[in-house]
């Protein structure tokens, strides 16, 4: 049997832990707060950049960049004493965001692939945000294929697959990559669908000009 001792409980201790507990939630809270109303900011100014895009407003879309840009690196210093609000779900969506709007313009501007080290977001986001790419680019190319530039969207399903078969290699689990399995399985129906079309549609724009060729000749 146990023996029994006197219990003790130091009240003053409890109520000086409680008080610190106040003083650090308080001030996360804080810090939560004002990084979700950066995050929202994030979220609609990189919206408006890819809209921007796909407008054919380039400088529009390098304005609003700009202005999320400058909202994700106010949220990161806001988040930067609290690790844990960093990786939230309000941030993650926030970076991801942001990381399809700076790949895309990166890529239909020449300029190549942004790493997550230059755009200075965790490598989650990152991820997700390439993998989201995948559907802004084949709207692109849709658009370039109305205009008749299959030249120009071949150049983009070629970059659609690519990104599609790199995101297939991360054979992780859900909790270390979440969603980004599943953006791999839209890329790739995306990246098939894309495929099909471009060669069905390519190959009626060629019959089309042979048709008109010939019609001409019989005319002259």
């Amino acid at each position: 049997m146990v023996e029994w001792v006197e219990p003790s409980f130091d009240r003053d201790k409890l109520r000086s832990v409680m008080a610190r507990a106040e003083a650090v939630l308080s001030e996360k809270d804080k810090a939560r707060e004002e990084a979700i109303r950066l995050a929202r900011d994030v979220v609609r100014y990189s919206g408006w950049a890819v809209t921007a895009v796909h407008k054919g407003s380039l400088e529009e879309a390098r304005g609003h960049l700009r202005r999320a840009e400058e909202a994700v690196g106010s949220m990161r210093r806001v988040l930067e004493p609290h690790p844990d609000l960093m990786s939230s779900g309000f941030a993650n969506n926030a970076f991801s965001e942001y990381v399809e709007a700076r790949l895309f313009i990166d890529v239909i501007t020449g300029r190549g692939l942004s790493s997550p080290e230059e755009l200075v977001v965790p490598i989650v986001p990152y991820l997700q945000g390439l993998g989201d790419l995948v559907g802004e680019l084949r709207r692109l190319a849709l658009e370039l294929v109305r205009r008749g530039e299959f030249k120009k969207a071949w150049a983009l399903l070629d970059i659609m697959e690519a990104i599609y078969l790199e995101l297939r290699s991360l054979d992780y689990p859900e909790a270390l990559l979440p969603g980004v399995r599943h953006k791999a399985d839209v890329a790739r129906r995306l990246v098939d669908d894309t495929k099909a079309m471009l060669a069905d549609l390519e190959s009626r724009s060629h019959l089309e000009a042979r048709l008109k060729d010939v019609l001409k000749r019989l005319e002259a």
